[in-house]
């Protein structure tokens, strides 16, 4: 006796479109994604559900799915706790080792404190902190 074909899935994901992180200071945010990571200011409004949270989003020139970070501004909420629930980084990818290797000195210069190159499972990759204290990555294939 055979058994029936699966039926297609119907639902699929197709990659990542956003993340939203949680910022203090929407200037001090602009000054960092924007101008140290080269990232475009795309939109600046107000939240959906919180019209009193301003919300910025960044991303490459045309806004593409996948590229994008925004940020809604909380001044007077209390610091994050690391743990379940939390986001742990976000890694952005870039081309090359000697790409990165760029992008460290240019952090350095910055004054944005970062590791060294690490070797992580098939991944090469430099670790830094944002002005709210988000780990972020950079990485490209080992």
């Amino acid at each position: 006796m055979s058994t029936p074909a699966a039926e297609p899935r119907r639902m699929r994901l197709n990659g990542l479109h956003h993340v939203t992180l949680i910022s203090a200071d929407l200037a001090r945010t602009v000054a960092f994604y924007r101008d140290v990571l080269g990232l475009t200011l795309l939109r600046e409004g107000s939240n959906d559900d919180d019209p009193g949270a301003r919300h910025f989003w960044f991303g490459d020139a045309a806004g593409t799915p996948g590229t994008l970070v925004s940020f809604l501004e909380y001044p007077a909420m209390p610091e994050g706790s690391v743990g379940r629930g939390s986001t742990h980084h976000l890694a952005f990818a870039v081309g090359s080792a000697a790409e990165q290797d760029a992008w460290r000195d240019w952090l350095t210069a910055k004054n944005v404190p970062c590791t060294e190159s690490l070797s992580r499972g098939g991944l090469r990759s430099l670790y830094f902190r944002d002005p709210d204290g988000h780990v972020l990555e950079i990485a490209v294939p080992a």
